[in-house]
């Protein structure tokens, strides 16, 4: 392999726009932007996270971003009302679960920059996706949530063995000075905790009171605030009129409670999306890039041209789909068909972007990169299903605002009936008020387990367009298949062979495929493949007749003709009496001699080897199966009779599928569509839900909610199965967290729940639901539907 021969530094990137409080740590690092977003408009990173769009005589970009300081449903509607109504976005949606938003704005009106600034207003910071995954980005914010996690946890447990000696004895048996003394260290040791830990609370409910709006941490920061405030006029003045009693222990307590929970709820969440994640930035930083005189130099893999050779080393990703111009490469291509084996790729053939270089060194010349490659086609579907909104989300989303606001409500009703009774009751009731509602839960039972199924899928090699899709898929009562290339390989076998008298089958297949192989026609290609391996060679001076078939001499100087009936000069009506067969609705290929025809190889195309099983096992899952074909009634009769299907509409056109496809949903059908071919997307447009199998044409995977890339229909039956367990998932979370809500308000406003329990449940509440979307994560298939499916999934681990 050459070597560098020069470690001279790139050409430095053009001047970015930056302003004195702005920085670039460099490509695919940290973008740390205070007040100035002007990095976010050069065209050169945004080829990163925007697509452009020509919609008649308007440009629209479209661009993903992650929002750093998001923790809720409430924070997600924030930062949609921060954008909604700016000069120039046409439509701006955050997905709670993934902190993803995707914003589409039209750049003659607006400017990435000034639509972010607006979004810092409001609290919040946008990324692009690279920079908000980075791995250092990801380590500052995971050590500052350890540290305010330690904080609290340290505090805690020194107050709570300063509280404990006032709970273990009697009145007047400690002397009140050392009392005194226990409770300002136990003040002492909440102002840390009050300062530095809960600091994210306050920031997030102050930013919301600033918007007028009430977020997730209003209530839980007037929780904080209200205990902390008792409690140190209790400790200053015990015989004033706020009582003697402290607070400090349940203070600490949930604040503990709580950044536990949200610290478990980050790393679930990212394990959630991990498979996306990790998906979307598999490809290399920097690649080495051979120069004309052979030597290599580092450059951006933004920088990359087609044309260029660049060299792949062990266990780094392509940069770009190219040409091995090496002698061989071993390649994992799990990204393309969800199998881990890899495939060897010799000289002159393809390998992908993303796919994984396995062992040594190889030499690429790049043909596609960036948003030409077949890798961005898959991060752009991916990044798409990791930003729709559920309809179940989009219910909870609404309910969150509307919901806080009455929990603030029932905490001042509960403080006004306990006020008269007792006082220092009173705020601890309308803490617990505040800090026991949960509708966070509510609003991640939906998309958490949504995205983890979504996740489980790309690991198998299937794509999820739209989220939405795996709710409709699980209600579906029908499944309809084209056939060319669904249920049939994209190549034609000898279904039968017809020979005259005297002649066996095996001498018929041996003599054609001495003059077939050495074609690549695919009759000629399906003759050698039914021939097997060849007993003896003869020698022939084999021609092609394009259009037609072959002619050969041997060297007795007989002739030899393989072809079409026309090319071997047969008629099916004159040689019907002369005992010639020919089949009168299925294509064919004749063999002739000198003595005539000696036989007739009936042509097919081969059924999918898994189409039987998986018919059956959606058989099995209680769906209809129906055939809906454009090819000719006998082909497609004969498919449906092989795999045991009843139900078949063939001869039809596009406009003739969708009109069949709109007859069964209006008698009430439910239907998915399964289809690989240009013909098909009118009818995976229309279907309630579409598959479309990766070796199918671009526009049809555009049409389709799923797209199996390695084109097994058994996937197919797989994500069936997986729609009904998500289902049954979103089912038990939106059960949970209505049932933990409607059990634990009454408690704490009864005075039955102390503000460290409040703190506590609202924290498991959550974590109850993304843990049980996590056991989608861990799921392979392969288990019954339902329960049993779940059960055999592995325990979610905690973080």
């Amino acid at each position: 392999m050459p070597t560098s021969a020069s470690n001279d530094l790139q050409p430095a990137p053009p001047q970015r726009p930056l302003g004195a409080s702005a920085l670039w740590t460099g490509h695919r690092g940290p973008l740390q932007v205070d007040d100035d977003f002007t990095v976010l408009d050069d065209p050169l990173e945004q080829q990163d996270f925007t697509v452009v769009h020509d919609e008649g005589a308007q440009r629209v970009c479209e661009s993903t971003l992650v929002v750093q300081g998001m923790y809720c449903a409430a924070c997600a509607d924030t930062v949609e009302t921060a954008l909604a109504g700016r000069s120039g976005v046409l439509d701006a949606q955050v997905h709670a679960a993934t902190r993803r938003l995707t914003l589409r704005w039209d750049p003659a009106r607006a400017r990435l920059s000034e639509l972010a600034a607006a979004v810092g207003r409001a609290g919040y910071r946008l990324l692009p996706m690279q920079q908000a995954w980075a791995v250092s980005q990801r380590t500052r914010e995971t050590r500052t949530m350890l540290w305010r996690l330690f904080v609290a946890g340290f505090c805690m447990m020194q107050v709570m063995m300063y509280t404990w000696p006032e709970y273990v004895t009697e009145p007047g048996q400690i002397p009140p000075d050392i009392v005194q003394l226990l409770r300002w260290a136990s003040w002492v040791l909440s102002v840390p905790v009050l300062l530095f830990a809960s600091g994210p609370f306050f920031a997030s409910a102050w930013r919301d009171l600033r918007l007028r709006r009430i977020g997730m941490d209003v209530p839980v920061a007037l929780g904080i605030l209200i205990t902390f405030v008792v409690s140190t006029l209790a400790t200053f003045d015990p015989a004033g009129p706020w009582g003697h009693d402290i607070w400090y222990d349940s203070l600490t307590m949930f604040v503990f409670f709580l950044l536990g929970g949200r610290y478990l709820e980050h790393k679930l969440r990212d394990r959630t999306a991990g498979a996306l994640d990790v998906l979307m930035n598999r490809l290399p930083e920097r690649v080495q890039r051979e120069r004309p005189d052979g030597t290599l130099e580092p450059v951006s893999i933004k920088r990359l041209q087609p044309g260029d050779v660049v060299w792949v080393h062990a266990g780094q990703a392509f940069p770009g789909d190219g040409e091995v111009l090496s002698d061989a490469a071993t390649v994992d291509e799990a990204l393309l068909t969800g199998e881990s084996h890899p495939v060897t790729r010799r000289r002159g053939e393809q390998v992908v972007a993303g796919s994984h270089n396995l062992a040594g060194s190889v030499r690429v010349r790049l043909q596609r990169v960036g948003r030409e490659t077949r890798f961005a086609q898959i991060v752009a579907l991916m990044e798409q299903a990791s930003t729709d909104k559920p309809r179940l989300a989009r219910l909870a989303d609404r309910i969150a605002a509307p919901f806080l606001a009455a929990v603030l409500i029932a905490a001042g009703l509960a403080a006004l009936y306990w006020w008269p009774l007792d006082p220092s009751r009173a705020l601890a009731v309308a803490v617990a008020v505040l800090i026991v509602t949960c509708p966070c839960a509510l609003s991640l039972a939906t998309p958490a387990a949504m995205l983890a199924a979504a996740g489980a899928l790309a690991r198998r090699g299937v794509l999820t367009r739209r989220l939405q899709a795996l709710e409709a898929l699980a209600t579906i009562d029908t499944v309809v298949f084209d056939k060319t290339g669904t249920l049939t390989q994209d190549r034609v076998v000898v279904r039968q062979v017809w020979t005259r008298d005297g002649i066996a089958p095996e001498q018929a297949l041996q003599a054609a495929a001495a003059l077939a192989r050495v074609s690549l026609h695919p009759v000629s290609r399906a003759i050698v493949g039914a021939a097997g391996p060849m007993d003896n060679t003869p020698h022939l001076a084999v021609q092609e007749v394009p259009g037609r078939g072959l002619v050969a001499t041997d060297d007795a100087g007989r002739t030899w003709r393989l072809g079409s009936p026309a090319h071997c000069g047969l008629d099916a009506a004159a040689s019907a009496g002369q005992g010639v067969r020919l089949p009168a609705d299925a294509p064919c290929a004749c063999l002739c001699d000198e003595q005539g025809w000696m036989a007739t190889f009936v042509l097919d195309e081969g059924i999918r080897p898994e189409a039987r099983a998986a018919i059956e096992a959606l058989r099995a899952l209680g769906l209809r199966v129906r055939l809906l074909s454009g090819d000719r009634a006998g082909a497609a009769a004969r498919v449906a009779a092989a795999l045991g299907i009843d139900d078949v509409v063939a001869d039809a056109s596009p406009e003739a599928k969708l009109a069949a496809l709109q007859r069964w949903q209006q008698a009430g059908e439910r239907v998915a569509m399964v289809g690989d071919g240009l013909n098909d997307g009118p009818v995976l447009a229309r279907a309630d839900v579409a598959f479309a199998l990766g070796h199918g044409a671009p526009l049809t995977q555009t049409r389709a909610d799923f797209v199996v890339q390695s084109g097994r229909l058994t996937e197919v039956v797989q994500v069936v199965r997986l729609a009904r367990d998500t289902l049954k998932v979103v089912r038990q979370n939106l059960a949970w967290a209505a049932a933990y809500n409607l059990l634990a308000v009454p408690l704490a406003v009864a005075g039955y729940m102390p503000p460290w329990a409040a703190g506590l449940g609202m924290a498991a509440s959550s974590l109850v639901v993304i843990g049980n979307a996590m056991r989608l994560g861990g799921w392979r298939g392969g288990a019954a539907p339902g329960r049993d499916a779940l059960a055999a999934a592995p325990a979610p681990a905690a973080g």
